[in-house]
């Protein structure tokens, strides 16, 4: 099958399979996995932060870090689209007790000028006080924040006391487009979630960075979660697999995703962004008379492609380890086929 629902689908590679067989482990809760141990220093130092901690998903990172900066009756700020806001369930509310204001801007992104707009007034007894500024990069339509822009909200956030954490979901992602190290892209923020088990290809598991007061707090309340872990150092050692080999081939998976959108885009009824396309991931509005959504779902899985329905019309596509530069322009192929052969009086 060539699976371009998301990078979350990628298959451990053999290293990893063969690294989870013979990998040394404790019980990380007493602090005894050596491998759980040698992985969440290697995820300090890329990211340039003094300590580390290995949780279960990339939302166990983000509102580990939201619990372990805020407090409740507390508020954060947070971009409209960010995955905080729209794929945590609502968490940072039932866990953390605290309220967001969202920023819904022009260009996506979080500048100073959307601290400084929703930050609620120092000492006004009706409003929350703002205390965290949740940002992301990549964001979640797959675009990249510049490094000034990020930094100008972070020096924001700072200059009001406020605390900064990164959904890094796909950190080395960004790093690859704006050709810096990951540690430069965090350097100023207080945490960092990233996801080994994106693009990275591990099967599970992320990582929260940041100062060493702070994760031995988030480490306290990871136990909160159940997210305790006896012999972890199965699954971490394929986390060390994902930082010492797998970030440095992110690049052919956008090219890939490039090559999937210059195909897409030159079909009739569809329309794509191409400055948009920074990533891994396409995005594209397909649509026409009869264009039906169940029908190209299903006409792309008998024909071995998977992707997930869209019945607005705007898709998404995820390339990542699995997918090659042929699958994707198969996928293309088969797509152009739908709409040339679908019956609008019958779809």
């Amino acid at each position: 099958m060539i699976d371009l629902r998301s990078d979350t689908v990628t298959q451990p590679t053999r290293a990893m399979r063969e690294a989870m067989m013979t990998a040394q482990v404790g019980d990380d809760v007493y602090g005894d996995d050596m491998t759980v141990n040698e992985l969440e220093k290697l995820a300090a130092e890329v990211t340039g932060k003094e300590a580390a901690l290995f949780v279960c998903s990339g939302t166990m990172g983000n509102q580990l870090a939201i619990m372990t900066h805020t407090h409740a009756g507390e508020e954060i700020i947070a971009g409209l689209q960010s995955h905080v806001i729209q794929h945590e369930a609502g968490a940072y509310a039932r866990l953390s007790g605290v309220s967001a204001m969202t920023a819904d801007t022009e260009q996506g992104s979080i500048g100073a000028e959307d601290v400084l707009r929703l930050l609620r007034e120092p000492g006004n007894v009706h409003h929350p006080v703002t205390s965290l500024l949740c940002l992301e990069n990549p964001m979640s339509d797959g675009t990249v924040v510049p490094l000034a822009r990020m930094q100008s909200a972070i020096m924001a956030a700072h200059a009001h006391g406020l605390k900064v954490h990164l959904d890094g979901a796909r950190l080395f992602n960004a790093a690859c487009v704006l050709g810096v190290e990951a540690g430069e892209i965090v350097r100023d923020c207080d945490s960092v979630m990233f996801c080994l088990s994106k693009g990275l290809c591990a099967p599970v598991g992320s990582m929260l960075a940041g100062k060493a007061d702070f994760i031995m707090r988030a480490r306290r309340n990871r136990k909160v979660l159940g997210g305790g872990l006896r012999q972890a150092g199965i699954l971490a050692a394929c986390g060390l697999i994902s930082l010492r080999e797998m970030t440095g081939r992110l690049h052919e998976d956008h090219a890939s995703a490039r090559t999937l959108a210059e195909a897409l885009s030159a079909l009739p009824g569809v329309s794509i962004d191409l400055d948009k396309v920074q990533t891994n991931m396409v995005f594209a509005d397909i649509a026409g008379p009869g264009f039906c959504d169940p029908g190209l779902c299903a006409y792309l899985r008998e024909r071995g492609v998977l992707i997930n329905g869209a019945p607005d019309g705007y898709y998404r596509f995820v390339t990542h380890h699995d997918v090659s530069p042929a699958d994707v322009l198969r996928a293309a192929g088969l797509i152009g086929e739908y709409l040339a052969e679908r019956d609008p009086v019958k779809a």
